[in-house]
């Protein structure tokens, strides 16, 4: 056998030049031929050309081969488009006596998935010469065998099929024994030698017979034995056999010990000439055949293991023998029933694992092979999956199904699925298997991140520190990785024409909110601001929420004094009449507090006075009353000083003088205040006022037309400044006007503007009766004092 190989071996080169291939483009399925025994390496065939199919979408699709077999015999380079042998194919191996002999293998592609079907069909090599199981038959005849008996042989084996096969035998030529040739329903050859003519032990008592087995392959290959033949006395009646032919079926999974046929010979012959024996023959060298004939009975037992799949049936050729050797022979034919003895095998010939939670319904998430050893309906097998699952079954190509997805997949719903694949044949009772693969949905990002809140609120305090933290915001998002991380922005807006991000920041990774300047409570009492959440996705997903930052306010700000105007040039005096009685009202003072809340609510105090027995000032209105009856000896120049308080913690305060003139007449009152006025003149530096009365004796015209300028200038600003100070109350002084109410003197009208704001815990106002008092204003710079008309204030209720 050896010898056999390494010429085989020899003519690998010649082998080669007969390699040829058979192409079938229908629907997807193509069939090469090539010869058993190439080495590794050789050419099979050209897949990318015969598929129709270039080399860069092999490389891209991740062509591969998927073989039902155990080994490997070919493989795929994807560089060339070309399957080449990966080892040895030995066809005997692979089919025994089966022809033609091929396997199956599929090309599988994927992004898309393709299918493609490969047949390679195996040619016999005549490697094998036909041997015989024995190197000697013994043959015991007798002599009075009749001419025409049979005898059968041994057969050769030869694994080799078709014209490399057993063909024929030949028997070296002899003057007794002719030789038979016989072919069985499955084509193999065998021999029978009949006896020609008569023995003689006495002239020949032993034959030497050479038997020749030839096969028809190129070169031709032969095997001899040597049959002996020995002559025996006489015994004139051969064993018979009670049927040429018995034929019996067996379930393919019988036990062991078994009893499955029992057959039995009739010798004519008496005593000791007619015992039977019976022998199973032509039984191949190394043959493992599962069954035993009990030599004295004849019944013929299950010895080994016998399967449907492997062997469907079993031909026995069975010989009955006397004492002497004379034999009759027949057949056995045990055919194997098939029994639903297999389970379906699954294997997951493509499957990644995962799936994108956006594929389409249909997109096919594996391609699965299903095998059932067993044949017809115990062989047909049906695949399936739970119910409640997103996907299906789809039956593909023999044997194949592809798992597809059948709704929209939802990551954040359901990441993963266990998916158990159930197969179950046909047969009674029916088999199943299965098996559970894990599936990963991959998450796109389908999700704007959501706010805790839609809209949140913080307080601060007003003067607050730069950098003083307002709150975090949260938002989550149910995506996963990067589509789920989350950053953190202001949208543009603007306060006070400034931009948002001027007054505030936020971390773009935690949400934490900060202000960058120091609030005011009297400018800004509430901010609004946009927050933007975005993901990381591609193309990012976002949302937006509101926060309101609501300013509180703080005790940051001193009453103010509107009236009365303190102002460095001029003294107001408020003159009062001696016969004034007692809750006379001699001034208001005005004040008041841009904070809000208790931090705005004043109080009026008397703080200084030259008589404090004279006068008193309301706590909560700051009017300025006679607490007694003015008399003669009270002086005519009284000097009070009222502090004003706010309700903040802690306060803050403001300071206002008061000047009172208690007189009945202007002369009195104008020669007490001009000494008054004098007495602070005579501080001052005499040279400055000579030499500025030079300057202004010299730049009169000049001098009056800045002043005029000036003036005006300076009462724009201040009606500016009082109309954008948000105060609750605005005083408003009228220019001079004549004598209108015909009686006393230095007689002014005091208008006021009331406004009232919504932080005034009062919803009434209240207006005295009408009462004459007069106000007497000095320029300190000039020695005669400017006397304005008198006014009068009425009272009334609201």
């Amino acid at each position: 056998m050896e010898t056999l190989r390494s010429k085989g071996a020899s003519l690998d080169w010649r082998v080669s030049i007969l390699l040829f291939c058979v192409v079938a483009a229908v629907n997807g399925q193509i069939r090469y031929t090539i010869p058993e025994e190439m080495r590794k390496g050789l050419f099979v065939g050209d897949v990318a050309k015969d598929l129709g199919l270039d080399l860069k979408r092999l490389v891209s699709g991740r062509a591969r081969l998927v073989i039902d077999e155990d080994n490997q015999y070919v493989a795929l380079n994807q560089n060339k488009g070309h399957i080449v042998v990966n080892e040895r194919i030995d066809r005997e191996k692979l089919c025994a006596k089966k022809s033609p002999c091929s396997f199956s293998l599929e090309i599988v592609l994927e992004d898309p998935l393709e299918l493609f079907s490969i047949t390679i069909e195996i040619q016999d090599v005549n490697d094998h010469a036909p041997a015989f199981p024995k190197k000697e038959i013994n043959l015991e005849i007798s002599e009075s065998t009749p001419t025409g008996t049979v005898f059968l042989l041994d057969s050769a084996a030869d694994p080799d099929v078709g014209v490399n096969s057993l063909q024929s035998y030949s028997l070296k030529a002899n003057d007794h024994f002719v030789l038979k040739q016989h072919t069985r329903g499955d084509g193999s050859k065998y021999a029978e030698m009949m006896l020609q003519s008569s023995l003689d032990r006495e002239k020949q008592s032993e034959h030497t017979l050479i038997l020749t087995a030839v096969d028809g392959g190129e070169p031709q290959r032969s095997g001899t034995v040597r049959i002996h033949v020995s002559v025996l006395d006489a015994n004139d009646n051969a064993p018979v056999f009670t049927q040429s032919l018995y034929k019996v079926s067996v379930l393919e999974n019988v036990s062991r010990g078994t009893v499955v046929a029992r057959v039995s010979a009739v010798d004519l012959d008496q005593g000791y000439n007619g015992n039977v024996t019976y022998f199973f023959t032509h039984l191949e060298e190394h043959s493992s055949c599962p069954f035993e004939i009990n030599s004295y009975t004849g019944e013929v037992k299950l010895t080994g293991d016998i399967d449907y799949e492997v062997s469907p049936s079993y031909e026995i050729n069975l010989q009955a023998k006397d004492p002497w050797g004379v034999v009759g022979a027949s057949k056995l034919i045990i055919e194997l029933a098939d029994v639903n003895d297999n389970s379906p095998v699954i294997t997951m010939a493509s499957y990644s694992g995962k799936i994108s939670e956006d594929s389409a319904p249909g997109t096919v998430v594996a391609l699965i092979s299903v095998q059932d050893k067993d044949s017809g309906k115990n062989g047909q097998v049906h695949l399936n999956i739970d119910e409640n699952l997103p996907f299906k079954i789809k039956s593909s190509l023999r044997n194949y199904y592809t798992l597809v997805t059948e709704q929209n997949l939802d990551r954040e719903k359901r990441s993963k699925y266990n998916i158990t694949l159930t197969a179950t044949d046909e047969g009674l009772p029916a088999l199943s298997s299965s098996k559970t693969v894990f599936l990963d949905v991959t998450d796109i990002n389908d999700n704007a991140p959501a706010f805790s809140q839609s809209v949140y609120s913080t307080q601060v305090m007003e003067n607050n520190s730069p950098g003083v933290t307002l709150l975090q915001i949260y938002a989550t998002d149910p995506d996963q990785g990067q589509n789920a991380r989350i950053s953190y922005f202001l949208i543009d807006s603007e306060f006070n024409g400034a931009p948002v991000s001027s007054y505030f920041s936020i971390n773009t990774e935690s949400g934490v909110i900060q202000s960058l300047r120091s609030l005011d409570y009297e400018q800004v009492k509430e901010y609004k601001i946009r927050v933007k959440a975005q993901d990381g996705g591609s193309p990012p997903l976002t949302s937006n929420t509101t926060v309101n930052v609501h300013v509180k306010d703080q005790n940051d700000n001193p009453p103010q004094v509107l009236y009365p105007v303190q102002t460095g040039g001029s003294l107001v005096a408020e003159m009062v009449p001696r016969s004034a009685d007692v809750g006379y009202l001699v001034t208001k003072v005005v004040a008041v507090d841009v904070d809000s809340g208790q931090n705005a609510w004043l109080s009026y105090k008397l703080q200084k006075a030259t008589d404090r027995a004279l006068f008193e000032v309301g706590l909560q209105n700051g009017e300025i009353r006679t607490i007694r009856q003015v008399t003669d000896k009270d002086a005519v120049k009284q000097r009070l000083t009222v502090i004003v308080e706010d309700n903040g913690q802690p306060s803050r305060s403001a300071t206002v003088i008061v000047n009172v003139a208690v007189a009945d007449s202007f002369p009195e009152v104008l020669s007490e205040f001009t000494d008054f006025t004098q007495d602070k003149e005579y501080n001052d530096n005499l040279t400055f006022y000579l030499v500025l009365a030079l300057a202004v004796v010299s730049f009169l015209f000049i001098t009056c037309l800045v002043v005029i300028i000036s003036v005006k200038i300076y009462r724009w600003r201040q009606s500016r400044v009082l109309y954008h100070s948000n105060l609750p109350v605005i005083p408003y002084y009228p220019p001079r006007y004549s004598d209108t109410l015909g009686t006393g003197t230095l007689q002014h009208v005091y208008n006021y503007e009331v406004c009232r704001t919504t932080d005034s815990r009062k919803s009434d106002m209240k207006y005295m009766k009408p009462m004459i008092f007069c106000v007497v204003v000095f320029n300190e710079e000039e020695t005669d004092p400017l006397i304005y008309s008198s006014f009068c204030q009425q009272e009334r209720n609201v």
